[in-house]
């Protein structure tokens, strides 16, 4: 029998003695991001404001024999970040890997959006991913390493109606995932984004339940289907390892076509 082939071109997927940081990951599709980096290798860091649900998760995930660790704080509060951040550092190690996934939606024409919704959208989806990229990526540009992930969204490539507080949150967070190429790339140092489409997870429980809105979806969709969260680990994989060294500041649209046939 002939020795097994090599398998280097695989193994650049790995992420052996890496340490990623998961925002927003207790449960839905950041825990599914969480569970797929610590199956390439990762410790993986989840984090979240309910620390009853957050320690069932990384037990869940200690029981298939991860090594994972809970942080429970908030993404919008600067003083919360630098103090879960440096016991991260000490505890754990370094972030080798951050993925910006915590996220909130509202459905509200934007005419009838209070500066209230305005702000909690904006403050979560936009300014979080700045405020703890921002503390994270101290490190990497010192390490001359890092990669950032941002969870954007197909409303950070199109606009939809009675969802514009959150279209104006996820396209800054396409802009800024650009802003952060062009400030720090030159530290090898790649950020790039995942804009999924509709996926199945909490966030779009009720959405599936509107017979109208599941057959839009399904109709609007070439794949003709909702999307399976664990599809998004191939492209979480690429931007997260070594294989993805040379991609900077790209949002991917994970859609099962809808984009492209706009």
């Amino acid at each position: 029998m002939k020795d097994r082939p090599s398998r280097r071109a695989l193994d650049r997927f790995l992420l052996d003695g890496k340490t990623a940081l998961v925002t927003g990951s207790y449960r839905g599709l950041g825990f599914v991001l969480a569970r797929s980096l610590a199956e390439a290798g990762a410790a993986v860091i989840l984090n979240g404001r309910n620390s009853q649900e957050l320690e069932k998760s990384v037990e869940a995930l200690r029981g298939e024999g991860f090594s994972a660790h809970g942080y429970c704080f908030d993404i919008k509060d600067e003083k919360a970040i630098d103090l879960a951040l440096t016991r991260i550092e000490k505890e754990v190690g370094p972030v080798d890997i951050l993925v910006n996934n915590a996220g909130i939606q509202e459905r509200v024409p934007l005419e009838e959006a209070s500066l209230e919704v305005w702000n909690k959208i904006i403050e979560t989806n936009l300014t979080g991913a700045f405020l703890v990229s921002r503390r994270v990526v101290k490190g990497m540009i010192t390490r001359k390493s890092g990669k950032i992930i941002n969870i954007c969204s197909l409303a950070s490539l199109a606009g939809r109606r009675g969802i514009g507080p959150y279209t104006a949150a996820k396209g800054g967070l396409k802009m800024l995932t650009q802003a952060m190429c062009a400030d720090w790339g030159g530290c090898n140092i790649q950020i790039n984004g995942i804009a999924p489409g509709y996926f199945l997870s909490e966030m779009t429980k009720s959405l599936r339940q509107d017979r109208e809105f599941d057959a839009w979806v399904r109709n609007r969709t070439p794949a003709g289907r909702w999307g399976d969260p664990r599809e998004l680990t191939g492209p979480l994989l690429l931007f997260a390892s070594a294989s993805g060294d040379f991609v900077n500041g790209q949002v991917l649209a994970v859609d099962g076509g809808i984009i492209a046939t706009m």
